[in-house]
């Protein structure tokens, strides 16, 4: 799935110390933020375009707009959320005010939110919520019921060894099919325990630390937490040598290995894996997708080799981690306090925004409801339906006219196009939350039974057809993704709004913010990793050899273009795991321009036009740098070299206009200067 902005601050609030059920889904961008609804960006006009545009549109923005003590960054998508967040408050403190003619789904969100609320319940259980999980792991006796216990903890929440679901099948994209993957790890990547720079130690040694005084919390001796943590280090830098690292997992050929059951049970044997489904209550099934069969192979060897009581503690640290941010306020400063390491983040956000994500997080298509009908109506999704019917005949205009892919190729991308199925605003059919029970006394209880609820209703789907109408995220998420599976692009109501889409301003200004993000989603089909998937949804090569040579020679351009920016010191993007969200930024961009001056020329509007002394294409590029100003501490931008498919705001903007002629004649660059350099990237 890949998105169209990673929010890494606000993800990391609330997931950074978990594992996600399934395969992360590919967030797509960052996205900064605009001072007001409506009103471009100032501009420091002592600044030439022409040499920093990034600079020229943002540095005022930069100026007026530090980032909240609550974000490790801050920009429009923050700018958004926030927004977001009041509107799901005003929903959810009047869901929880426990009224007796509240409709089914206002009670689960409003008693969820409201058993979360009620800080003083919360500590005064301290961790006793959890005792039920530690004594079951305590109760453990041999491995083969420890990887029972390791099933049932997936079910609820963490993902300790490895990772169990379901997913379309490669090569039969209708139907899905059971997954095992690498999982286990706590930090945010491998390269966290597998690499010696200082800022690296530094965190590594920070992990430590946490996780002897969280162990001290559970009320083990100081002496017994810090052997502990040294226990869980060990065994989760074992799980990173055994991973595959991000880079390489962008290409689907290297997580595409279907085997027998019994092939990987006897690749395997330590894993017991006929004691984890069973446990899992996953309907039978006699293949499944190995996404990484070495880490398999290798972690058996760890499985045996590493004693029993380790394995235990280690299980117990992946339950306590996964749960501290609703446990008692020692256990969440503490949490977030080593959060801070990892993010720079100043500021706990207060305990009401962490409400409202968790039943965003657990409840999203019931808390959905009552916001799509507080924020989105039906004229919002026809506006945004005519907008993408516009990009997509600007995509299929820009296919048909490339220069350098040939007849056949082109007939076959041009197919997949007219595929896309476009998702706008929220789902045609609403979630059924009926059988999960939620209690407005019981916070820790509640995100358990929601985890194992979803767990149970992702294992549900193994050998059926694929939901076509199935969301991958919740209505108010600020963000959008394409799905190479599905071939489908998805807009959530969250994102259709100031300053992406704004009813006040001209086409120029919406074209530069919304029109360029559903530009970036589209051309995700066509990206290094999108292109490998057909029109309906399979991996399957439909690319004359000629063809993919041709794309191949065009992205390393790209590759090797974004892999000389520096993010911070002397710190460089990572051009491979970064291509794909820059090849969609930059295809983008130059579709949603051709969108406008398509919608110029029907409405017979004059290019030459000013608005506040800027051309309508001066506009346009104007918005789009809108969307990315932002501001981010040095912590987060470190962590997104290494974990963020995503450049930062400041080469997603640059690296776009200086690739791009039209941005040239609309400044009046000379070529030579930095944003009109003479050899330019180009695939789409």
């Amino acid at each position: 799935m890949r998105s169209v902005l990673v929010q890494l601050s606000m993800i990391l609030v609330l997931t950074m110390m978990g594992n996600a059920q399934g395969p992360a889904p590919s967030a797509a961008d960052r996205n900064p933020a605009a001072s007001k609804p409506g009103e471009i960006v100032e501009v420091d006009k002592s600044l030439d375009p022409c040499a920093d545009f990034y600079e020229y549109a943002c540095t005022n923005w930069m100026k007026k707009n530090p980032i909240p003590g609550d974000h490790a960054s801050w920009g429009s998508f923050d700018e958004l959320y926030e927004r977001n967040l009041a509107v799901l408050r005003d929903i959810l403190e009047k869901a929880a005010a426990n009224d007796p003619q509240r409709s089914p789904v206002m009670q689960k969100i409003g008693d969820f939110y409201a058993a979360c609320m009620d800080e003083p319940a919360v500590n005064k259980s301290g961790y006793k919520p959890l005792n039920p999980e530690l004594d079951r792991i305590a109760a453990v006796k041999d491995k083969t019921q420890m990887i029972e216990v390791m099933s049932h903890e997936e079910l609820v929440g963490p993902n300790p060894l490895l990772g169990f679901g379901a997913s379309p099948d490669f090569h039969n994209a209708d139907m899905t099919v059971a997954y095992i993957d690498q999982s286990g790890l706590t930090l945010p990547d491998r390269d966290y325990y597998l690499k010696d720079d200082a800022p690296t130690l530094g965190i590594r040694k920070a992990f430590v630390d946490h996780m002897q005084k969280m162990f001290v919390l559970l009320g083990q001796p100081q002496d017994q937490a810090s052997h502990h943590a040294d226990t869980v280090l060990k065994i989760e830098t074992a799980l990173a040598q055994a991973s595959m690292d991000r880079t390489l997992r962008r290409d689907p050929a290297n997580r595409d290995h279907k085997m027998r059951l019994a092939e990987i049970q006897a690749s395997a044997p330590n894993f017991h894996l006929d004691h984890y489904f069973a446990v899992s209550g996953a309907p039978h099934f006699e293949e499944l997708n190995v996404v990484n069969p070495d880490y398999f192979r290798q972690v058996n060897t760890l499985v045996d080799s590493t004693a029993l009581e380790d394995w235990k503690v280690y299980m117990t640290w992946q339950m306590v981690n996964n749960a501290a941010q609703w446990l008692s306020e020692d256990f969440v400063q503490e949490d977030f306090k080593f959060r801070q390491a990892i993010t720079g983040q100043k500021e706990l956000p207060v305990r009401w925004k962490r409400c409202v994500n968790a039943v965003d997080t657990y409840l999203g298509e019931a808390l959905g409801q009552p916001y799509v009908d507080a924020t989105f109506g039906a004229q919002g999704k026809e506006r945004m339906l005519k907008m993408v019917d516009a990009l997509e005949k600007s995509l299929n205009r820009n296919i048909d006219e490339l220069p350098w892919m040939t007849p056949e190729t082109k007939k076959q991308a041009l197919i997949k196009l007219a595929a896309i199925r476009n998702k706008i605003g929220y789902p045609d059919k609403w979630r059924d939350y009926s059988k999960l029970r939620v209690d407005r006394a019981d916070l820790v209880g509640n995100v358990l039974r929601a985890g194992e609820f979803e767990s149970n209703r992702q294992l549900e789907k193994i050998g059926k057809p694929v939901d076509k109408l199935e969301w991958g995220m919740t209505p108010p998420t600020v963000n959008a993704y394409y799905s190479g599976s599905n071939n489908e692009i998805v807009f959530p109501a969250g994102i259709l709004q100031p300053p992406f889409f704004d009813n006040s301003m001209d086409d120029p200004v919406n074209l530069g913010g919304i029109g360029l993000v559903i530009g970036h989603e589209l051309t995700h089909g066509f990206d290094d990793k999108g292109r490998k998937f057909d029109a309906k949804g399979n991996l399957r090569d439909w690319w004359t050899e000629k063809d993919a040579k041709e794309f191949e020679q065009r992205a390393a351009c790209i590759d090797k273009e974004y892999s000389g920016f520096v993010a911070i010191d002397d710190l460089h993007l990572n051009g491979k795991l970064t291509l794909g969200e820059n090849t969609a930024d930059n295809g983008g961009a130059r579709i949603a321009f051709m969108a406008l001056h398509d919608l110029m020329a029907q409405a017979k509007q004059n290019l030459s036009d000013k608005i506040d002394g800027y051309t309508p294409d001066q506009r346009y590029f104007l918005g789009f740098a809108r969307v990315w100003c932002e501001n981010n501490t040095p912590e987060i931008l470190r962590l997104g070299v290494r974990t963020d498919p995503h450049s930062p705001g400041r080469w997603r903007v640059n690296g776009v206009v200086q690739n791009m002629p039209e941005f040239r004649q609309a400044f009046g660059c000379k070529s030579g200067q930095p944003m009109a350099p003479i050899n330019a990237c180009r695939v789409w």
